[in-house]
């Protein structure tokens, strides 16, 4: 079952910009297996996280550093959650994660599907 979707678009060039303005700021939004990589791929992931929040309907209290993406051994990326995100997603039956990432030019853009049990449905 569908316990949400959630779609995100970055303007990269913006993005960029709120990194250099902010210090600090990509150690508060990524892991440290994300931060190093080039502004293309972090702002599809920060899209990611957004588009997971959105999955989730956006709850209070989420931390950026408990989603992050994560590549298979086929170099495909996946949602990994822990704390705040795990919780919200366990409190509305989400138990596996579907993304797509994608950047063209100045745009980073993230779609996830969110799938589960509604723990609020009984059969």
């Amino acid at each position: 079952m569908i316990i949400g979707i959630g779609v995100d678009v970055v303007d990269v060039p913006r993005f960029e910009r709120q990194l250099q303005r902010t210090p600090g700021l990509r150690d508060r939004l990524f892991v440290a297996a994300e931060r190093e990589l080039n502004t293309r791929s972090l702002a599809a992931r920060f899209a990611a996280k957004e588009a997971v929040a959105k999955a989730l309907g956006a709850p209070a209290g989420m931390n950026w550093q408990d989603c992050w993406v994560g590549l298979n051994a086929n170099g495909s990326p996946f949602v990994q959650v822990s704390g705040t995100v795990l919780a919200a997603a366990d409190a509305r039956g989400v138990h596996r994660w579907h993304l797509s990432l994608s950047h063209d030019g100045d745009v980073a853009t993230a779609m996830v599907v969110a799938e589960g049990e509604d723990p609020g449905v009984t059969r």
